[in-house]
């Protein structure tokens, strides 16, 4: 059954979820436009064509504006503030960003009469799991603001969907990574601290080490293990819960969004390593506060639910593309 493709707004559609997104949504043909306040976004990141509106997702006025003009009937919410450290320090800063600000873009949706909504989430929801890999329903224990403030905004969907005629998706997902194939869009923010970016600027002398936090977990190299998803799988993960949110408008959707498999932090620098045919400096340090030693998920259900199939599932690919795009921002910036 082919899907209508409705007109999308995609929030912080400039940043690194964001505008991969948007060039899924591209790619396939939908109508598609941007609203970002460029706070952490880059203009470069919207492909030619997108239709970008430089503002905030607090003002209701713009977003009846851009409801109107672009005929918007769905929404895809990446905006919002993503380092949890940052969120222990100044926690009014999340839960304005993350949940204030998204209670006012989904009154305004109500009010427009959008139908769907797409929300980005996080595996941070689940806090430390006591089980590894872990399902949707795994207790959703917080152990920061960033977490906390991700989950408001799931329940607020949640009440808001049982409300109105609005039916949502919350994709939770583990440790995004990776860069567009082509390279069109990537990760692009300054003193980032997702570490497959860490590894790939070291390599490409940008840093002069990478920090590893933890060599005590209980795990089989005693670094911490992630589950890491190339960004352009996610992308399209979105792009196919769209359609599934259309196709039934009675249901909503809560869904991990990772492979299902883990990979230590000596692993991935094992595997920058092998890419690039070089040794990055390793310091050992102290475990970060609030590290799982294992984060992995339990993607039965969206694989269940969407017709996903990841094309991206191998270590070396994501490093590959993300050390692509890190060459190409280094033209793009004149470094």
């Amino acid at each position: 059954m082919m899907t209508t493709k409705i007109p999308v707004l995609v929030t912080g559609g400039a940043g690194y979820i964001g505008s991969h997104a948007v060039l899924a949504l591209k790619d396939a043909g939908w109508p598609v436009a941007v609203v970002d306040n460029l706070s952490t976004g880059f203009r470069f990141a919207i492909p030619d064509g997108v239709p970008l509106y430089e503002g905030d997702i607090e003002d209701g006025e713009l977003l009846a504006r851009i409801f109107a003009e672009q005929g918007t009937q769905a929404i895809m919410h990446f905006a919002g503030s993503i380092i949890v450290p940052e969120s222990v320090e100044n926690p009014l800063k999340y839960y304005l960003n993350n949940t204030a600000k998204s209670r006012a873009l989904i009154d305004a949706a109500v009010k427009a009469s959008v139908k769907h909504f797409i929300f980005s989430s996080t595996a941070a929801t689940y806090g430390v799991p006591e089980v590894s890999p872990v399902t949707e329903d795994s207790p959703k224990s917080p152990i920061n603001p960033y977490g906390m403030s991700k989950l408001m905004t799931e329940i607020m969907l949640g009440d808001v969907a049982r409300a109105h005629p609005l039916n949502f998706c919350a994709l939770r997902y583990f440790n995004v990574a990776g860069a567009d194939p082509q390279a069109r869009t990537g990760q692009s923010t300054a003193g980032a601290t997702h570490l497959i970016k860490v590894a790939v600027e070291a390599a490409l002398g940008k840093r002069s080490h990478v920090g590893v936090f933890g060599t005590d977990f209980d795990t089989p190299d005693g670094t911490g293990v992630r589950d890491y998803i190339h960004v352009s799988d996610l992308a399209n993960a979105h792009v196919l819960a769209l359609e599934a949110l259309i196709e039934d408008p009675q249901q909503s959707l809560t869904m991990n969004c990772g492979y299902g498999r883990g990979f230590s932090v000596l692993e991935v620098l094992d595997a920058v390593d092998r890419v690039t045919n070089q040794t990055i400096d390793r310091r050992m340090e102290g475990r970060r506060a609030g590290d799982p030693a294992s984060l992995i998920s339990d993607n039965s259900r969206i694989k269940a639910t969407l017709p996903w199939e990841p094309r991206y599932a191998d270590l070396p690919t994501i490093v590959e593309h993300a050390l692509a795009w890190e060459r190409k921002l280094t033209e793009i910036r004149g470094e």
